[in-house]
């Protein structure tokens, strides 16, 4: 098998990078967690953080074993896969053996291609520079639309009436946005709580 065949069988991946940390966003803000990024994206957000990853051909391209292992050097057990855009893979092989070790596997995912993978914790972050797949909308546990626009208000609304009744809903102001939207995000929540609000908090602590 090529290195092209097992990519796209999802016993390879090309692998950005890969960290122990502090998960700083969202429902598992505080957790100890592994982060496998992988690279390649399609979506191509103006304000991403991470563009270097858009380039999958930049990465090596690591065999599954290979990367679980390295996770279990770690004592914590939380893994978060997130890229670039991570559902451009099938990541079956992947989920199945990281659960096999005793992980638990979240994803943080624009939702822009067919699900794959066996999840404990669906992060879904859309974008309007392209449009979720439709099998998003099912698995998301959490809903998290980063305000950096005023117009992001609606859209966080849209994708809201879409998730089953069940996910967590969240807001995060854009780190170089923060100063001006967090006090209408603020205000927005409290007027629908339903919502919560989420904030980049490794970006205070100051770690990756």
């Amino acid at each position: 098998m090529n290195i092209v065949e097992a990519v796209g069988k999802g016993v390879q991946l090309p692998l950005m990078e890969a960290f122990y940390t502090i998960q700083g966003e969202g429902r598992f803000t505080g957790y100890p967690a592994y982060f496998i990024r992988l690279g390649g994206c399609d979506v191509g957000c103006v304000w991403c953080d991470v563009k270097e990853s858009w380039n999958s051909g930049k990465w090596p391209v690591l065999s599954i074993e290979k990367i679980v292992e390295d996770a279990l050097a770690y004592p914590g057990r939380l893994v978060v896969i997130t890229g670039g855009e991570p559902l451009m893979y099938d990541l079956g092989p992947l989920t199945a053996l990281l659960k096999e070790k005793g992980f638990t596997t979240n994803i943080e995912t624009s939702g822009a291609h067919p699900f794959s993978g066996d999840f404990d914790w669906v992060c879904f972050s859309p974008k309007k520079f392209k449009k979720p797949h439709p099998s998003i909308y099912k698995e998301a546990d959490e809903l998290k639309v980063v305000v950096f626009h005023q117009s992001d208000f609606d859209f966080a609304e849209d994708h809201a009436s879409l998730v089953k009744s069940t996910c967590e809903l969240r807001l995060q102001p854009e780190w170089s946005k923060a100063e001006k939207f967090t006090p209408e995000i603020i205000d927005f929540v409290k007027k629908r709580p339903k919502w919560k609000i989420s904030l980049q908090t490794h970006k205070f602590m100051d770690i990756p």
